[in-house]
Parts: structure tokens; C-alpha cells; sequence
């Protein structure tokens, strides 16, 4: 079983200006939940007791707050009696546990940065599952996308990506999957459509292993990218791992892919999770 999870949520989420001034986008609202929780109550159910948060340096972190205990609030529904609603605001299971890393927003970024910075900081050298904050899959009573990654490995040196299913005239606003035998052979960045290997699209779903993670830490540091030459991506990595000979799989499931990193998505995300859509 992977117990480990990471998950970036620093950034400025600069695409949903102006409001992540004063809201983190993760934490902007999907129904009665912040986009963030949906992953991760997703890898809770899939087994990982760790988690590992990337937030930013700016004070206060919402991600933090909400992932804490209120004790005013949880003193205030226990005197009133209102159990049901204690319920609701314990965010996490006891078994559950938080870790923090710091990442300033003005230094190195890029998606493979924050992962480093927690294999790093806690010395992880296990299979560990990686999940952005600002997106999830919609599959309620059906394998989520956690379970659909575990379920694809077929030993601990193995790694897996999670491949969303788009139709076929959306694939070139896309990193799309070149797949043979199961496996990931490359990631094919914005394809025209005509020449897209395939409709199953990188939404930043991973179950990393020891020697992925070890990959992306040496690429992060022996790169030095300005801050208008490159992004530090984390495809660059698992390119030179396959290249290496190392396996990634590829899994798919049921269910919706909803990117809440723009306008329109976010607000198709509520009216998927609030029951006005399909």
C-alpha cells in the first residue's frame, strides 16, 4: 500500500486574477468544499496517512487553516449540540497526518520543484502518489483516480501516470500520452490534432517511485533556469527516466476530469459536483 502523498498548492494562481489576491486558488469553493479537498479525501480513501503540502510563504495559509482544528468553532457546536455539524469541520481522519514545506513563489518553480523539495526535506525513498491541488476527477461510487494508479503498478520499481480522456478536437490544448503495451513511451506537448498519439491527456496524476523521485530531485538541482528561460516541468524527468529504462503505466478510469485552474472550468466543476450536470 502507498501511504505517501504529495501535493503543490503554493503558486499565485495567477490565471484566476483577481480573486486568488485574497483567496488561494485551491481553496476556491466547489460546492460546500475547497477544490483541494476533493484529492485529497480521494488518496485518504486510497490508504495515505502522509501527506505532503507544498504551500507558499505567504501568511496566513488557508490550506493550512482549513487542514487545522477551530477550537472555538468545534467548542461552539459541542456546547449547541450540534454533532452533525462537528462532523463537517473535522477535515481529516486522526489517522491523518499533514506535513508542511515552504516554497517562495519568487525562487525556482515549475511542477517538478515542490516535488523535489519533499523527497528532499523528509528524505522519501518509497513509492509516493502525486496529485496537483487545483483539479480532480469526478467518479462518485466508481475507482478513483488514486485507486486506478495503485491498481496499474505491477511492482514497487514502477511508476504510473494518471491519462484523463478528452475528446478528440480538444487534445492540442494538451500534454498528450504516446502509450505502448500499457506503458508510457512519451508525453507529446500540444499536438495538432491530426498527429496526437492518442486522447488520453496529462492531468498530473502520479504514483512516483524511488528512483522517479531521485530523478526529478537531480534534475532540479543541476538545472539553473532564469526566471524567463524555463519552467522546471517534471515530464523533462520522467522522459530521462523512460529513457533510462525506467516503467511508468498508464491508468484511466470512469469519471469526469474537472480543471478548476480557469474560470469556465471551476464553474462547470460546481455545477458538475452540485448536480446540475452529467
Amino acid at each position: 500500500m502507498i501511504t505517501k502523498a504529495i501535493i503543490p498548492v503554493a503558486g499565485w494562481g495567477t490565471r484566476r486574477l483577481p480573486i486568488t489576491k485574497v483567496v488561494e486558488k485551491s481553496m476556491l469553493p466547489v460546492g460546500n468544499r475547497p477544490i483541494v479537498d476533493y484529492p485529497i479525501q480521494e488518496l485518504v480513501k486510497a490508504g495515505v496517512t502522509d501527506i505532503y503540502m507544498v504551500i507558499s510563504n505567504v501568511e496566513p495559509c488557508q490550506v493550512k487553516a482549513f487542514y487545522s482544528d477551530n477550537i472555538a468553532l468545534n467548542q461552539y457546536l459541542t456546547e449547541r449540540g450540534k454533532d452533525d455539524r462537528l462532523k463537517l469541520a473535522k477535515t481529516l481522519p486522526e489517522n491523518v497526518k499533514v506535513h508542511y514545506i515552504t516554497q517562495d513563489p519568487s525562487g525556482k518553480y515549475g511542477t517538478a520543484v515542490p516535488i523535489a523539495m519533499a523527497v528532499e526535506e523528509y528524505n522519501i525513498n518509497e513509492p509516493v502518489l502525486v496529485f496537483m491541488g487545483d483539479d480532480f476527477i469526478w467518479n462518485p461510487g466508481g475507482e478513483s483516480s488514486a485507486e486506478a494508479l495503485v491498481n496499474s503498478l505491477q511492482s514497487s520499481e514502477e511508476s504510473a501516470i494518471f491519462g484523463a480522456e478528452v475528446p478528440r478536437d480538444k487534445v492540442d490544448k494538451y500534454g498528450v500520452f504516446s502509450v505502448e503495451d500499457g506503458k508510457l513511451t512519451a508525453v507529446v506537448e500540444k499536438p495538432s490534432i491530426e498527429e496526437a498519439p492518442s486522447n488520453l491527456v496529462n492531468v498530473s496524476k502520479y504514483v512516483m517511485s524511488p528512483g522517479l523521485l531521485q530523478e526529478i530531485v537531480k534534475y532540479v538541482k543541476e538545472h539553473d533556469f532564469g526566471p524567463k528561460d524555463q519552467e522546471y516541468v517534471v515530464t523533462d524527468p520522467i522522459e530521462t527516466y523512460i529513457n533510462n529504462g525506467g516503467v511508468m503505466r498508464v491508468a484511466s478510469t470512469s469519471g469526469e476530469y474537472l480543471d478548476c485552474g480557469y474560470v469556465e472550468g471551476w464553474l462547470h466543476a460546481n455545477n458538475v459536483v452540485c448536480g446540475g450536470a452529467n
